[in-house]
This record gives C-alpha cells, sequence and structure tokens, in this order.
C-alpha cells in the first residue's frame, strides 16, 4: 500500500501527463482527466483487486469500466504507471497505429483496456454486463465504472440504471463526475440534470456523495466506504463533485478546456504548477 505523499506525487505526475499527452498531438481532452486524476490513482492505486498480468476476462480480479472514453489520458497515464505497459508508450498518445488512441479501443491489445469506450451513454450496460458475468461465474470481485454527469443525458444509462436496480446487481460501484460541465457548456445550460443522486435513488439505487472528488483522501475514503455497500441487494452509485481542469489554474471553472490543447506557453504554465515529481516519459 502506497504512502498518502507517494499518492499525492502520482497524481501530479498524472497531470503532467495529460498535459504533454495532450499538447503533443494538439488533440485530446484535458479538463475532464485533470478533474478525476485523483479518482483514477486512488481506484488502482489503493481500492480495485486486481492480478498480476492481465486479460479480458477479469475473472477472480475486480474490473474497471470507463464509460466517457474521451478523458483516456488520465486513464492511459494511470494505466502505465501502474505497470500495465511501458510509461514511454504514453508518447504515442493519438498517433496513427498506437496503441493508445484518442477514445480507449481493444483492437490493438492494450493492456489494461476491455471495451472500446467513447460512444457516450453505453458504459453503464457494459458494467452491468460485467456484472452480471461475475456473479455467473460466482467471482466476489467487483465492477467500477465511471460515467460523465452530461453523458446521463443519454437515455440509455437510464435502462441500464433501471434493470440494475431491478435485478439486484449488487455487485456494481458507479461512479459520476459531477464536474457541470460538458462540451458546449454547463450541464445546467446545455441539459438541466437536476438532483442526480435522487434519480438513482428513486429508480432503486444505493447513493453516496464525494462532495470533493478533487481530495485524494475523501475519494479514498468514499470508494472504501462504497465497496462495505455491495453485496446487499442494490448496486451502489457514488456522486462525485469534480472541477473540471483541477491543478491549472487557468482551465478550472470553465468548459472550454473539454476538448482544447494547451499551447506551448500554457503548457509550460501548466506544467510550472505541477512539478515533476516522478519522472516524465
Amino acid at each position: 500500500m502506497a504512502k498518502p505523499h507517494e499518492l499525492q506525487d502520482l497524481v501530479v505526475q498524472v497531470r503532467r501527463d495529460i498535459l504533454r499527452m495532450v499538447h503533443k498531438v494538439n488533440s485530446g481532452h484535458p479538463g475532464g482527466s485533470l478533474g478525476c486524476s485523483e479518482f483514477f490513482v486512488a481506484l488502482y492505486n489503493e481500492i480495485m483487486e486486481l492480478k498480476d498480468g492481465f486479460d479480458m476476462d477479469g475473472i477472480g480480479e475486480d474490473i474497471f469500466v470507463l464509460s466517457n472514453g474521451h478523458i483516456s489520458p488520465v486513464f492511459y497515464s494511470v494505466l502505465s504507471r501502474r505497470g500495465y505497459f511501458p510509461i514511454e508508450e504514453l508518447s504515442t498518445f493519438r498517433l496513427i497505429n498506437s496503441r493508445l488512441q484518442g477514445h480507449p479501443a481493444t483492437h490493438e491489445g492494450l493492456p489494461g483496456v476491455r471495451i472500446a469506450a467513447g460512444s457516450l451513454g453505453q458504459g453503464m450496460s457494459v458494467a452491468v454486463g460485467a456484472a452480471l458475468a461475475k456473479k455467473l461465474n460466482k467471482d466476489p470481485h467487483l465492477i467500477y465504472s465511471l460515467h460523465g454527469d452530461g453523458e446521463l443525458q443519454e437515455g440509455q444509462n437510464w435502462e441500464a440504471i433501471m434493470f440494475a436496480a431491478g435485478k439486484g446487481v449488487d455487485n456494481l460501484i458507479a461512479t459520476i463526475d459531477r464536474n457541470g460541465q460538458q462540451i458546449d457548456g454547463s450541464t445546467q445550460d446545455v441539459m438541466p440534470l437536476g438532483d442526480i443522486g435522487a434519480k438513482f435513488e428513486a429508480f432503486g439505487w444505493d447513493v453516496m456523495h464525494i462532495e470533493n472528488g478533487n481530495d485524494l483522501n475523501q475519494v479514498i475514503e468514499g470508494l472504501r466506504k462504497a465497496k462495505t455497500r455491495t453485496g446487499k441487494g442494490k448496486p451502489v452509485c457514488i456522486v462525485m463533485k469534480t472541477e473540471m481542469g483541477n491543478g491549472v489554474d487557468f482551465m478550472m471553472h470553465t468548459h472550454a478546456w473539454h476538448g482544447k490543447a494547451p499551447s506551448d506557453e500554457q503548457l509550460a504554465t501548466a506544467l510550472a504548477q505541477n512539478p515533476e515529481t516522478l519522472g516524465d516519459y
């Protein structure tokens, strides 16, 4: 188990990876990736039970499903720094024939990636199916998933949410990244989501809240608590408030950096706010 300061150092390094990956190809989605850095670091280094090596079946270990696949930079960074593939491969992000495509894909066999993600609204269905497979295999491990709040504007989510509760899929922990921003503006302006937690509760889920998803300790404690609430007849939902662009002052409090790469000057400013901790690729 890593020490708290080691995990916080990793969060900072992941931010650097995200910024440098997106800047290099002048393409990608830094905002949501930065906002979920703490979540991914906590999940892969403190929470999930993982086997050595990787296989697509995931039997005998926890499985993670990324639904909002456009935040692939943070996913790739944490996978590489967890040992799934060489850190140096981050430099191939979004290049032709790279295993690190803009949205996670499976055809190139990138370790750690089990589904092609990015068609928003589909991840909840995949996560529910994976959780049911665990039950059929009598595998006691859990399914974790992450979803954007704007993504919940897609109707397919709610069919899966209704199904999961109706069938007692209680080995699933779905986290909603509640940053209030999407590509065209705030979620309130584009399509108001109302009280997400109340909606999940109305559909029959056990709902929790992480009030500051950019506080690493809060994220770890929240995920640990969620684990204790599995196996009790209901799927678990965590509504986690984050700040898009967290850790880079000019990227925060706006939707503008949902899918925009920093310039050379902006990259230098952003990296100066996040000094190197573990070594760049």
